[in-house]
């Protein structure tokens, strides 16, 4: 039965069939306040904004002729409202007006309540399922395009030799998401040093996100014009001022790794990463500087360089608070995940046979869900080839 529905649109000026179509309705469980009749196109238009649940159209009115009415009526009508055709004869017109958009068609003359009945709830059906098929093609789209958008945004580590391998994670928080604030990038650069980095740009939204493929292009550039280490996260701070409007934190890891294996980490209020030493990992003792964006300390020369070494055979791991969000527990209140992470990278290191592996049994293994804007780089060193 029809009684189930938000209520039929009729658009019909002959008022003999309209009192039939509306008995027939009528008989078929619609009760009047559920019906409304028009008798011109332009209050049938009118009535749309109603949203109706079906759309029943007499192709004769006064201001419209043939198909010129069904046209205007599907292309007004809300996506998921079907609309049906009346048609006084048993000629091309019905099947003329399936192919122009309706749903359906019924010629007045073999009308009855059943038939009625059963061809608007076809006919809402019929439409429901075409509208979830387009929503899904057009789902299907965007994640392809998001897809294809994501692998030219996110880097490919610019390695040279084997004497670096790195694997990365990604994972932004936002539902839907492409890409978030954080960013990362690997560079080897002629003279066998090896530059990373990885950030956090403060919030969530795309704004976010564009600032942080900015500042990570802007990284690669600068690391790639040779600017001296100790001046890039300062002109990296100009970037910031330059690209938001005030008031936005970035939090920077930057390191660089010279072929005699020894280290250089700059951080810019970040966490600390982790150095795996035959299987076992530790956090380093760097000393932090405050994050890109507070102008007073931007002004200041350089950010303090803790001074480290990367043996062969070893493993730094660089990585988001948003990994440590999902590591932080109830153990502790003061906690702020690094020991949880510490544990569970210790086991991750002990099991994992790849690179990648170790990076997915560090996630698989937080306490709670990952929700914020998640990045993680794992440099592998090996010997220094030719």
């Amino acid at each position: 039965m029809t009684h189930n529905l938000s209520g039929v649109l009729l658009v019909e000026d002959d008022e003999g069939d309209a009192l039939l179509v509306r008995e027939s309705l009528r008989e078929a469980g619609l009760v009047d306040e559920d019906v409304t009749w028009c008798r011109t196109l332009a209050d049938g238009v009118d009535a749309l904004a109603d949203r109706p649940s079906c759309v029943l159209l007499d192709l004769g009115l006064p201001d419209a002729s043939g198909l010129e009415a069904l046209h205007r009526v599907v292309a007004e009508a809300p996506g998921t409202t079907p609309v049906i055709v009346l048609t006084g004869r048993h000629d091309r017109t019905g099947v003329d007006a399936v192919a122009a958009g309706a749903q359906d068609y019924l010629v007045k003359d073999d009308l009855t309540p059943e038939l009625l009945d059963r061809t608007i709830r076809y006919a809402v059906q019929r439409r429901q399922a075409q509208v979830t098929e387009v929503q899904l093609r057009e789902e299907r789209l965007l994640a392809a395009e998001n897809a294809r958008l994501e692998k030219g945004l996110l880097p490919r580590a610019l390695l040279r030799t084997d004497f670096v391998t790195c694997a990365s994670h990604y994972r932004p928080g936002r539902a839907r998401a492409v890409l978030g604030g954080d960013f990362f990038d690997v560079v080897e650069l002629p003279d066998g040093r090896v530059r990373a980095v990885i950030g956090d740009v403060m919030g969530h939204g795309p704004d976010e996100a564009a600032l942080g493929v900015h500042l990570r292009v802007g990284w690669r550039a600068l690391v790639l014009a040779d600017v001296p280490d100790d001046e890039l996260l300062l002109t990296l701070a100009q970037l910031l001022d330059a690209e938001s409007p005030g008031g936005i934190f970035v939090t920077v890891c930057d390191v660089t790794l010279h072929p005699d294996h020894t280290l250089e980490i700059r951080v810019a209020g970040h966490p600390p990463p982790l150095r795996a030493v035959a299987g076992v990992p530790s956090y380093l003792d760097v000393t932090f500087g405050p994050p890109l964006g507070i102008r007073e300390v931007d002004a200041r020369p350089g950010w303090p360089v803790t001074r480290s070494e990367l043996a062969p055979g070893s493993a730094l791991l660089l990585y988001t608070d948003g990994l440590l969000d999902a590591y932080r527990t109830v153990r502790s209140r003061s906690s702020v995940g690094l020991e949880e992470l510490l544990e569970a990278a210790t086991a991750a290191f002990a099991s994992a046979e790849s690179p990648d592996e170790l990076l997915a049994s560090i996630v698989e293994r937080a306490p709670t869900q990952v929700v914020d804007d998640t990045a993680m780089v794992v440099l592998s060193v090996g010997e220094r080839g030719s």
